[in-house]
C-alpha cells in the first residue's frame, strides 16, 4: 500500500497536478460536518475523518460547542492583530468559515497544519488537516483551501447511522423526541427536549459504558456511588438509594439521587444503573427528570434499560 501511495504522489508531482476533490461531499460516520476529500484521502480507521493510505496526511472532522464559532468570529473582527494566528475568512458550501495555517514539527518531522471552524447552527464544525513535508507539493495550501470550501453541514445524523456506531443495541426509545450520539461510537442521548439548551430541564437518558469496573461484587456498591456522584451537570447531589439488582440476568447496581441541574437550577431526580459483564467494562444508563415528572419518566427509563443488547 505504501508503494502505491508513493507512486500516486510521484505521478501527480510529475505532471504538475494538485489532487482533485471527490465528486460529492462525504460525512464521516456520526458527524454533522462533511466535505469533499481530496483524491488520495480515504475514511480513517482510528479517528473521525480521512487520511492517506500511508497515514501521513490526516483530516480530522469533529463538532465543538455552538459558541466556539462566534468567539473566533468576534475576536477576528474586533482585534485581529491580537490573535496569535490570524484566521482567514472563507466562503464554504455551509457559509462563512475561518481557517488558519501554521508550520509545526513532531517526531516525524516538519508538518503543515490547517484548522477551520464553521457555524452549524446548534454546533460549530471543526476540521483539522495535517500534511507532512513529503506530501506538501501535492497537498498544497490551495488544495486544502479548495477542500475546506467544499464543507457542508447537515441538521442531524440519520438515526440508523448513529445507532450503528455504538457497541450496543438500543431496541426501545420510549417515545423520546431527540436521539443522538454524544460522540461517534460513544454515549447515546435520548431526550424529550428538541432544544439542546433545554435538555436538562426535561426528562432525558444517557446510555454508554464505563471503564475500570470492579470484578468483585463487594466492591461494586462503592464504585456505583462514586460514579453517581461524578455525573456531569449535577449540583448539590444527594444519594437516596443504592443497591444491587439483576438487569437482564446480569449483576447490576441501581443508585438514585436528588440534585439540581441546568442553568435554571432545575430540581431533578436521577437514576443510574450499572450492568456488569465480563472484563472491567460496565454498561451505564443514567436517567434524569424534573422531580414533578419523575413518576411518569421512571418507567420510560427502565424500558430503555431493559431494551439494551450487546452487539
Amino acid at each position: 500500500m505504501k508503494h502505491i501511495a508513493s507512486l500516486f504522489a510521484v505521478v501527480l508531482f510529475t505532471v504538475g497536478v494538485t489532487p482533485a476533490l471527490a465528486a460529492d461531499p462525504a460525512y464521516p460516520p456520526g458527524v454533522r460536518v462533511g466535505l469533499a476529500p481530496l483524491v488520495g484521502l480515504v475514511p480513517a480507521k482510528t479517528f473521525t475523518g480521512f487520511e492517506t493510505s500511508d497515514h501521513g496526511v490526516k483530516v480530522l472532522i469533529t463538532e465543538l460547542a455552538p459558541a466556539a464559532f462566534g468567539e473566533v468570529e468576534t475576536a477576528f473582527k474586533s482585534n485581529p492583530a491580537g490573535m496569535t494566528l490570524k484566521p482567514e475568512g472563507l466562503e464554504t458550501a455551509a457559509g462563512t468559515a475561518y481557517y488558519t495555517v501554521e508550520n509545526a514539527r513532531d517526531a516525524s518531522g516538519i508538518l503543515r497544519r490547517y484548522s477551520m471552524i464553521v457555524a452549524g447552527g446548534s454546533f460549530t464544525g471543526y476540521i483539522a488537516v495535517q500534511v507532512p513535508e513529503n506530501a506538501m507539493r501535492i497537498y498544497t495550501d490551495d488544495a486544502v483551501r479548495q477542500m475546506f470550501a467544499s464543507t457542508v453541514v447537515r441538521k442531524e445524523v440519520p438515526l440508523d447511522e448513529q445507532l450503528g456506531l455504538l457497541p450496543f443495541k438500543v431496541t426501545e426509545m420510549s417515545g423520546f423526541k431527540t436521539v443522538r450520539t454524544l460522540s461517534p461510537g460513544g454515549a447515546l442521548l435520548l431526550a424529550d427536549a428538541t432544544d439542546e439548551a433545554r435538555i436538562e430541564a426535561n426528562p432525558f437518558v444517557v446510555v454508554g459504558t464505563i471503564g475500570s469496573a470492579p470484578d468483585k461484587a463487594s466492591d461494586r456498591g462503592r464504585f456505583a456511588q462514586q460514579a453517581a456522584t461524578q455525573i456531569p451537570g449535577l449540583r448539590e447531589g444527594r444519594i437516596t438509594m443504592s443497591e444491587p439488582v439483576r438487569i437482564e440476568g446480569l449483576p447490576g447496581y441501581e443508585t438514585r439521587l436528588e440534585a439540581t441541574s441546568g442553568k435554571d437550577n432545575t430540581p431533578v431526580s436521577v437514576v443510574q444503573w450499572l450492568r456488569f459483564g465480563s472484563g472491567n467494562m460496565a454498561m451505564r444508563i443514567i436517567g434524569s427528570a424534573p422531580r414533578e415528572e419523575w413518576t411518569k419518566a421512571f418507567p420510560r427509563f427502565r424500558a430503555i434499560r431493559d431494551g439494551i443488547e450487546p452487539r
